[in-house]
Parts: C-alpha cells; sequence; structure tokens
C-alpha cells in the first residue's frame, strides 16, 4: 500500500478566495472498484481536520491583569484633584508631609496633614503632594520616604489598593511590592521591610474637620418611563 500526501485548493463560497484543504492518495492495488479515474489501482479519500476545542480556564487569577493595567499610564482620562487625610492604623495619627520629612504624627484637622491627592490614572494610580509646604510624597531606591518639590518622577507615584478590610494599602509604582508604611511612633519604614499584611502599611482617608471633598460629587437625574398621552375626546 502506498501512501502519498497531496493539498488541494477548494474554494471558499464565503469568503471568495480560496484554501488549501489536504487530501490523501492511497494506493491499493487489490482494490480496482475504488480507483479513481485518472491512475488505475486508487482511490480517494479525504482528510477533515478534527475542529478544535478551546477549554476555558478555571481558578483564573485577574488580579495580576489588573496589577498590570494600572501601572499603565493614562493620559486620556480626566485627572482628579481630592484633598483628605489619611490615617494610620498603628500609631493612630496622620501623615504628615513636612517639607523633606515624612511622618505619622499629625493631629485631624493638622495643617501639614492636608494632603491633595491627585489620580495619575483611572483612579489607581496617585501623586500625593501636601497642601502646607506642596511637597510630593516619594519613595526612593533605597525604599526611604522622602518629600520632593517636584513630583514627575515614578518614585512619586503610587498605586491605591483597597484591602478587604476596608483599609488602603499604597504600594510604588516604581519598586513593586514596597508600600508607604509607619511605625507606632510614626516613624516611616523602608519599603523592602513592609508587606500588604501588615498593619503597618493600612490607611485610612479621612476628610479634614469642617473641610468638603473638593472634587462635586455627580448629580444624578431620575428618569420616568413616558407615559402615553392620552387625547381629549370631543362629543360628537
Amino acid at each position: 500500500m502506498l501512501g502519498v500526501l497531496m493539498r488541494e485548493p477548494i474554494g471558499c463560497p464565503c469568503q471568495g478566495r480560496s484554501e488549501p484543504r489536504q487530501v490523501s492518495l492511497w494506493a491499493k492495488a487489490s482494490d480496482s472498484k475504488s480507483a479513481g479515474p485518472d491512475l488505475p489501482g486508487m482511490f480517494w479519500s479525504e482528510r477533515v481536520p478534527e475542529p478544535e476545542v478551546l477549554a476555558a480556564e478555571e481558578n483564573v487569577d485577574f488580579r495580576i491583569h489588573v496589577e498590570n493595567q494600572t501601572r499603565a499610564r493614562d493620559d486620556v482620562s480626566r485627572k482628579q484633584l481630592r484633598l483628605y487625610q489619611l490615617y494610620s492604623r498603628t500609631s493612630g495619627k496622620h501623615i504628615q508631609v513636612l517639607g523633606r520629612r515624612i511622618s505619622a504624627r499629625g493631629e485631624d484637622g493638622d495643617k501639614y496633614a492636608q494632603l491633595l491627592v491627585e489620580t495619575d490614572t483611572f483612579g489607581s494610580q496617585v501623586r500625593i503632594k501636601g497642601k502646607e509646604t506642596e511637597f510630593y510624597l516619594c519613595m526612593n531606591r533605597k525604599g526611604k520616604l522622602v518629600g520632593k518639590p517636584d513630583g514627575t518622577s515614578k518614585e512619586c507615584v503610587f498605586i491605591e489598593k483597597v484591602l478587604e478590610n476596608n483599609y488602603t494599602a499604597l504600594m510604588s509604582a516604581k519598586y513593586s511590592g514596597w508600600y508607604v508604611g509607619f511605625t507606632k511612633k510614626g516613624r516611616p519604614r523602608k519599603g523592602p521591610k513592609t508587606r500588604e499584611n501588615q498593619q503597618d502599611v493600612h490607611f485610612m482617608k479621612r476628610y479634614p474637620k469642617g473641610q468638603a471633598e473638593l472634587q462635586k460629587p455627580f448629580k444624578y437625574t431620575t428618569v420616568t418611563k413616558r407615559s402615553r398621552r392620552i387625547r381629549p375626546t370631543h362629543p360628537g
């Protein structure tokens, strides 16, 4: 028995172009009834490819995809500016931007604890600036929290993460896995020594006393189903 593999063009009526299909030509001397018209002792058999089955993956972790998307810069969306305080879970005080020095010893309503937070993307990457000093909260290559007058560097960009306990964690956008954290005495912790599950990196957003958020809330318009107008009937 002799096997020959050929490729024969077949027309596709739906697309108007020809695509090759795979055809098997097998020689069998003992079977003359199924012989082809051109070659004696041959018969044609078309090998149809089996359809490809795509199996859905289970237990897909979308957190990796979300983190990759939030690291991308977004220059299209409108940037939002918010004013609030960051309450430290460990020190029981608020983050202060004291020029180049950073601490978490601010009382509620302290002028150095009022932070202007600008969203760098669609609500994920933020830049934090002290309202009083106009210095930005940044993390250098050693993992130390410092204040800088210019916040254009990626060291001054942080990724907001809302945790399961409703606290917020701030991870450096440049140094992945390094978080903003403070000790019980309000001293900054270095980034390499921080983890997401540590209480040192957990914060709560609070508005200053007597001040509202700079961003105005959205106003919703109630839309009701339009009723069919009934024309008055005039007596004949």
